[in-house]
């Protein structure tokens, strides 16, 4: 495992809003900004950035009112949180980046590549984008059930989230960790995301962004509708590395797979 030395900075935006977020690296290094999951946070990438080559320069962020970023404002779609990113890409006047997501961020990082065509020269989607019942275009009635559900019973929601994204076999204690750390994000924020997120439009999105996208996604939880329908737009690697937290449980595999893409 490389040793890395990793500074921790923060940028201003507007509405009370301060985002913090760790850099490693040098400077005039190929640059990974790191998004984190719903309900996560930056420091889940610790592990996978000590892995990433010694040249590269990684950026790992906390999305707002995620991990130690804060924020009072009043709009949580993938649009503003990508802005929360966009912010930091500037601050550190990087001129070329990929931009990686997991769950959640896979769609930030795709609004991160809209918003800043000419810097984002790559996008990868840890486990995102492909479960078309939450990404893929929704009913309005079957929208409405979803977020009730995380109205209703946030705790129990995020439950079933964390069972359903783990392959069978999966340790339980992963899943509990999983469960724990969720299930304490900051309030109304976290179901104000998710909310966002099933309202994004993928399709749309998808259609305005130009760069590549590359889906690393998990096996057992990919089915062939959505790789069938992704497969015209994304490339789309199967992995089996864990469950949809799998660049936590296998960080130095998932590093490799993210250093071949950049270097591609």
């Amino acid at each position: 495992m490389a040793t890395r030395t990793t500074e921790d900075r923060e940028v201003g935006r507007a509405e009370d809003t301060i985002i913090r977020y760790t850099v490693s690296g040098p400077a005039d290094g190929p640059t990974v900004v790191l998004i984190h999951g719903w309900a996560c946070d930056r420091r889940d990438y610790d592990e996978l950035t000590g892995r990433l080559p010694d040249g590269h320069r990684v950026i790992a962020v906390d999305l707002a009112e995620h991990g130690e970023s804060h924020s009072a404002r009043d709009v949580w779609t993938m649009a503003e949180f990508a802005r929360d990113v966009a912010a930091v890409v500037e601050a550190e006047s990087v001129g070329e980046c990929t931009v990686v997501g997991h769950s959640l961020g896979g769609a930030v990082a795709v609004e991160v590549g809209r918003l800043l065509p000419d810097t984002v020269g790559r996008i990868i989607a840890l486990d995102a984008l492909h479960y078309l019942f939450l990404f893929g275009t929704l009913e309005r009635q079957q929208a409405e059930e979803m977020v009730r559900a995380v109205r209703d019973d946030f705790v129990g929601t995020v439950r079933n989230m964390v069972e359903s994204g783990s392959p069978t076999g999966t340790d339980p204690a992963l899943k509990s960790s999983y469960f724990e750390k969720m299930v304490t994000v900051r309030q109304p924020a976290g179901t104000r995301a998710f909310e966002g997120l099933v309202a994004w439009d993928m399709e749309e999105a998808l259609e305005a962004v130009k760069q590549p996208i590359t889906v690393l996604a998990v096996r057992d939880l990919a089915t062939q509708e959505a790789l069938d329908r992704l497969a015209d737009r994304v490339d789309i690697v199967l992995t089996e590395l864990g469950s949809h937290h799998f660049h936590r449980e296998s960080p130095e595999e998932t590093a490799r797979l993210i250093a071949g893409i950049m270097s591609a």
